[in-house]
């Protein structure tokens, strides 16, 4: 099957990334469009605007096959992956009937309840982008995360009519589930002029961002936990259980049938956080980067490497976005001295997300009674080297870099690459597609600097804060 490709779409809160790759799990083009501002209301509302993923999903494939020198008659199938806890309303015709709504929005806490006539179907943004992409009212079974009538054993709609309707959707508005890895429809003649991918190439399923970027990433039932940097920042394990019975984690379903992914607490607008604080140092550090001919996050790592592990003793407490049934929660940066600049402020940003993540991921480990062995860190904020020697000091195991570190884009193709046939099973896959790019070993002084930072300061700041906030949150109300 030389020359064979797959496309693979990688859907975020942020952005929509539109990759081509071969069998082998080279990656062969891609572009990436941003996505516009989530759009926040007041009462907890959260929307994409307008049609925003399916516009920039359009964009994305557009620019994408435009750097693609081969022949489009060889792209075998398309692996559709997207945001999970997202809402989208159809219409009959298919066009939204209301902006999606995002996983930050409060109205996801609680099942669809039918009022507005224009809604005819009520799924998930992978059920909305395979009715655009194929005209098929399908879905995968393991995008279904959060207040859906569904058994969580099974992974199929309540058949038990009292279970069913105490969720308040219709059944006649969801639509038909697949297992993840398996053929979806085929591209449209509509879609095809929309996104130039050829009529008839197959789409195939996917699951939540989180278990196909697992997948993508590699991750085995072998003591391996991934740190997926994203929007929401969450760490991972492998499994074939699903558990309902623990407290420090949760079971996801995986990107292959009988897989689950076991996740952790995380860290709400992670990723945004640093995007935050670059955004706040301003101008001067943008045009520096430009003169120097890198990016600002580039150059922020420059400087922020000059910066002592610690910080300075400067903390970072990463609530910029509080979880629905804590509206008192905020961001917390403490220990300011008139020593510290910006670079100590991102700094203490990278190492907070790293000791948020260390003592989320250890509390799985322990839970499972499993030894974390070593760790692979995925996502865009992977590619500081800073941020990778970070997290292996404070984790005190080593940090493996995919070459391919986008990892919900290879989780994607690799779906289509077993959905196809092209493999027989998710590990031979695995083997055929994914390749280390480098490993960050964790430095003895730092690892025992941060540990003591952990335990003594960092993981009791957010309790011992708890009471004030909670006074703060009162006071603030009482003026709105």
């Amino acid at each position: 099957m030389k020359d064979t490709y797959i496309i693979a779409i990688d859907g975020g809160t942020q952005s929509t990334k539109v990759a081509v790759f071969d069998i082998e799990g080279h990656e062969i083009c891609s572009h990436t469009v941003p996505l516009r501002p989530i759009v926040l209301y007041g009462g907890g509302r959260a929307e994409h605007p307008d049609d925003d993923l399916w516009e920039t999903l359009k964009e994305a494939c557009q620019i994408t096959l435009s750097k693609f020198t081969g022949d489009t008659n060889s792209i075998v199938g398309v692996g559709l992956g997207s945001i999970r806890c997202c809402r989208a309303l159809m219409k009959e015709n298919g066009d939204l009937a209301s902006p999606v709504q995002s996983w930050m929005d409060l109205r996801l806490a609680e099942p669809y309840v039918h009022e507005d006539d224009d809604v005819r179907y009520v799924t998930t943004t992978t059920g909305y982008l395979t009715h655009r992409l194929t005209g098929e009212t399908k879905d995968t079974r393991s995008n279904y995360v959060g207040p859906w009538p569904i058994d969580t054993e099974t992974l199929k709609w309540f058949e038990d009519g009292e279970k069913f309707d105490s969720f308040t959707t219709p059944r006649e508005m969801l639509f038909d589930l697949v297992d993840p890895s398996t053929i979806l429809g085929r591209i449209t003649a509509e879609a095809s002029e929309a996104t130039g991918i050829p009529i008839g190439v197959p789409v195939v399923s996917t699951a939540n961002d989180k278990a196909v970027e697992g997948l993508g990433a590699g991750l085995v039932n072998d003591g391996t936990v991934l740190v997926s940097l994203g929007t929401y920042i969450t760490s991972m394990m492998s499994g074939e259980e699903n558990r309902a019975d623990t407290v420090n984690y949760w079971s996801n379903p995986g990107a292959t049938p009988g897989e689950f992914l076991y996740e952790s607490s995380g860290i709400r607008r992670g990723m945004s956080t640093v995007t935050w604080i670059r955004d706040l140092l301003g101008s001067d550090i943008i045009h520096e980067a430009m003169q120097r001919g890198v990016s600002p996050e580039v150059y922020l790592n420059e400087l922020a490497s000059e910066v002592p592990a610690g910080s300075d003793g400067l903390y970072t407490v990463l609530h910029w976005l509080s979880r629905p049934t804590h509206q008192h929660e905020r961001g917390i940066m403490i220990g300011f001295n008139g020593s510290h600049k910006g670079p100590h402020m991102f700094r203490s940003i990278l190492e907070g997300i790293a000791m948020t993540m260390k003592n989320n991921a250890q509390a799985m480990c322990d839970e499972r009674g499993i030894e974390m062995a070593h760790i692979v860190v995925s996502g865009g904020g992977s590619n500081g080297d800073l941020f990778m020697q970070i997290f292996a000091d404070v984790f005190g195991v080593p940090a493996h870099r995919n070459v391919v570190n986008g990892s919900a884009s290879m989780g994607a193709a690799i779906c289509a690459a077993l959905g196809l046939g092209i493999y027989s099973s998710r590990q031979e896959a695995i083997d055929h597609m994914i390749r280390r790019r480098d490993t960050f070993y964790p430095i003895k002084e730092n690892v025992e600097l941060y540990h003591e930072m952990n335990e003594q300061v960092y993981r009791h700041l957010a309790s011992q804060n708890d009471e004030l906030l909670k006074r703060s949150h009162a006071i603030m109300n009482r003026r709105d």
